[in-house]
């Protein structure tokens, strides 16, 4: 087990107030067993959430609740804003831009009518691109999430020469990328990394939950492989079919969010999955291969009807 890294390990004969301790917190089940941790240690920390805009509403609530239910510290929220972004797609860049590349006025004012903003971060991020992120283009991350909390939480605290110890709930049996990250590590400028649960598997962050007990979010319980954006561009086949029978108001809006960028983008084309060209298969059309065998062409009987197991979630946690 790593030795703890706390506060007095970036002291330098500083007062320990010249070290801020940020938390990631997501509302899953990787975040919560960090919060949780942090707690137990006595460490002083803020928790930030960072809205997308494109999370389910029992994500929203539990990250709302959880602080009360623990007794810890209040969760700060933060967002992007892509206001200005649009407003230059408006203004410069379709009237400007798009005329030199020879798109017919049609396609110009159509996008210019379509490109509004409306608040919701994922939203106007995908109507500002024109498009929506891919495996390949994956902006999503980087400019709903890191971008906004270093924005507007870590560059001002270390802009004042404050130390930072950025708590990031990553194990490193999620992903190939993440199993060679090192527990601690020095970014540099007054920032680190701090990845205290890196070794952790599924089971440790859930026995986590119950020796403090805590219900982890709802949706693990529904199916959920991961409880970020609802879909997900990684979404595994069956869970597209899981949140298209639970939660069919989500693939309602993911099918206007589609019309809206379409009318935004370029090509007049614009889907949520989408390839390298920046479109592919609709969300119904996605949903409907979602309900197929394995040969992807003939519907699966056992994969029809709107009937959800009495224990659909794939770590074991029944409802």
């Amino acid at each position: 087990e790593y030795r703890y890294f706390t506060s007095n390990d970036v002291r330098r004969g500083e007062s320990v107030m010249n070290v801020k301790n940020i938390l990631s917190f997501s509302g899953g089940k990787d975040s919560t067993a960090l919060y949780l941790l942090a707690m137990e240690r006595g460490e002083d920390f803020l928790p930030i959430f960072a809205d997308t805009g494109h999370e389910h509403e029992l994500t929203y609530q539990f990250v709302k609740e959880f602080p009360e239910k623990v007794g810890g510290p209040e969760i700060k929220w933060v967002k992007a804003d892509f206001k200005k972004d649009l407003e230059r797609k408006r203004t410069k860049v379709i009237p400007e831009k798009w005329l030199k590349d020879g798109v017919p006025k049609a396609d110009r004012d159509r996008a210019i009518e379509a490109a509004i903003y409306t608040g919701n971060p994922f939203l106007d991020l995908v109507t500002w691109k024109g498009r929506f992120p891919s495996t390949r283009a994956r902006f999503c991350s980087q400019m709903l999430k890191h971008e906004p909390i270093f924005e507007q939480v870590i560059d001002p605290l270390l802009e004042q020469g404050i130390e930072v110890i950025s708590w990031q709930g990553v194990r490193a049996d999620e992903s190939f990328a993440r199993k060679d990250l090192p527990p601690v590590e020095e970014v540099g400028g007054g920032l680190w990394n701090y990845r205290p649960i890196l070794e952790w598997t599924a089971d440790d962050v859930f026995a986590m939950h119950d020796k403090h007990g805590i219900e982890p979010n709802p949706l693990y319980k529904m199916g959920c492989g991961r409880v970020g954006c609802m879909p997900c561009i990684h979404a595994r086949k069956d869970e597209l079919m899981n949140i298209a029978d639970r939660f069919p108001e989500v693939v309602d809006r993911v099918r206007d969010w589609e019309g809206i960028v379409s009318h935004a983008a370029k090509r007049g084309k614009s889907t949520f999955f989408c390839n390298t060209d920046g479109h592919g298969d609709g969300i119904d059309q996605v949903v409907q291969w979602s309900r197929t065998s394995k040969g992807l062409s003939n519907l699966d009987m056992f994969r029809q009807g709107n009937e959800v197991e009495m224990c659909s979630s794939i770590y074991g946690l029944c409802e």
